[in-house]
């Protein structure tokens, strides 16, 4: 039955590959396959599912669509503009401020909230918008490993791990994934002042987004206070981060029901949550623990541990190929199988684990920068674009990636050796 289960697997990559639209009817219809195949007994399917992962995105996408009605990232996005002398400026300022955003709120969300500021900066000045929203969209991808709820994959990680809020910042007594992602920021930041050296155009004031409902912000700053407290808590239920991002959310919603009287609100807000990832992760999850349990995770670690006994070239195999494959495929059915895969790694060469998942959450987040179909958020910015009358060639949107996502990769892979290879 193992080699069904391989055949399958790769067969499932293939499609996911091949047709992205339909992503989480492959990842479902390859899970159902395999309970009827007997590959995952049907009473282990429900608990191989991560529920708090499916909470926590839920109700993570479910504050951000309150945060976005509510104005408040134009406004600030506004009072950023307004504090930058010239366009390079204005567009490193935009890129920062989506870097912070997404380090808290799901990168396609950020790229939709900043991008309309670029754009409207863009047809004032009458300059092409194309530079600006590939700085927002990559910048927004780089901090997404940067909590544990700034990407999917953070999430998938932190809860395979065990990982809370506050282990992104400090972990085992040594700097987390935090001051490891704003050190290769910083250093990305720089490669941006260098290829926006030349816009030089000065901006003028611009009219400032009115917010009037400022409940939103406080639900997700609410959100954040309230998973690093629970990070705190021992032994508390496994899905109650999951349970914090869905109460605040049904909170929002309510109020904001009650306040409009208007039903129309649930619809719009359950228009704004994925389910397709929702789907694509459920069947992800019945899937890896079908190969999981025929052996099949188990031998790719072998195989890789068996590739060198040098840490540090697992490591760099790791850290780059999971930079190069993330540039050509979604980075959460290759981050939720590869999280495993790690595991057994590290115990075949009796090694912490930590820097062989740190490496791979920085590789395969950051490498989905490199190419415009790497990551959701440059899809999405350059279907912003697109609406705009502007087709972006792979070359053009490249020229900016590529050595922005080289910079950070390799800051980040020198510092988390230095921080967790020793």
């Amino acid at each position: 039955m193992k080699p069904v289960a391989i055949i399958l697997f790769l067969l499932m990559y293939v499609l996911l590959l091949s047709f992205p639209k339909i992503r989480a009817q492959v990842a479902l219809s390859t899970a159902v396959i395999f309970v009827i195949l007997g590959i995952l007994p049907i009473d282990n399917v429900f608990s191989s599912i991560e529920w708090n992962v499916i909470l926590m995105i839920a109700g993570t996408m479910g504050l951000v669509f309150l945060f976005i009605e509510s104005k408040m990232p134009s406004l600030l996005a506004d009072k950023i503009i307004e504090k930058t002398p010239n366009v390079k400026w204005a567009i490193v300022a935009l890129a920062l401020f989506a870097a912070i955003i997404s380090a808290f709120v799901d990168n396609v969300a950020t790229v939709l909230m900043v991008a309309p500021v670029a754009i409207t900066i863009a047809k004032k000045l009458e300059i092409s918008p194309v530079p600006s929203i590939i700085a927002i969209s990559i910048s927004s991808n780089l901090q997404g490993a940067a909590t544990l709820v700034g990407d999917t994959t953070s999430i998938l990680l932190g809860d395979y791990n065990g990982m809370d809020f506050l282990d992104f910042f400090w972990y085992d007594g040594r700097p987390g994934l935090f001051f490891v992602v704003q050190l290769s920021a910083i250093a990305a930041t720089f490669i941006l002042l260098y290829i926006f050296r030349k816009q030089k155009q000065g901006i003028e004031p611009m009219e400032k987004t009115v917010v009037q409902d400022y409940v939103p912000t406080v639900l997700l700053l609410g959100t954040v206070v309230l998973l690093i407290i629970a990070s705190f808590i021992p032994n508390k239920p496994d899905i109650t981060n999951g349970l914090i991002c869905m109460t605040l959310f049904i909170i929002g919603l309510v109020r904001s029901f009650i306040i409009k009287r208007d039903a129309k609100v649930f619809k719009e807000a359950a228009k704004e949550i994925d389910y397709q990832t929702l789907l694509l992760l459920i069947g992800l999850f019945i899937v890896i623990a079908g190969i999981e349990n025929m052996g099949v995770i188990a031998d790719i670690g072998e195989f890789i541990a068996g590739l060198s006994d040098n840490p540090f070239i697992i490591y760099t195999i790791l850290v780059w190929g999971s930079v190069l494959i993330s540039a050509f495929i979604d980075n959460i059915p290759y981050v939720a199988t590869m999280l495993p895969v790690v595991t057994i790694i590290a115990l075949k060469l009796d090694l912490d684990p930590t820097v062989f998942y740190f490496g791979l959450l920085s590789g395969a987040t950051l490498g989905g920068n490199l190419s415009p179909i790497g990551a959701s958020a440059n899809i999405t910015g350059l279907g912003i674009l697109r609406k705009e009358g502007y087709e972006v060639s792979a070359p053009t949107f490249m020229k900016i990636s590529v050595p922005f996502t080289l910079t950070a990769v390799t800051v980040g892979y020198i510092l988390i050796w230095i921080l967790w290879g020793f």
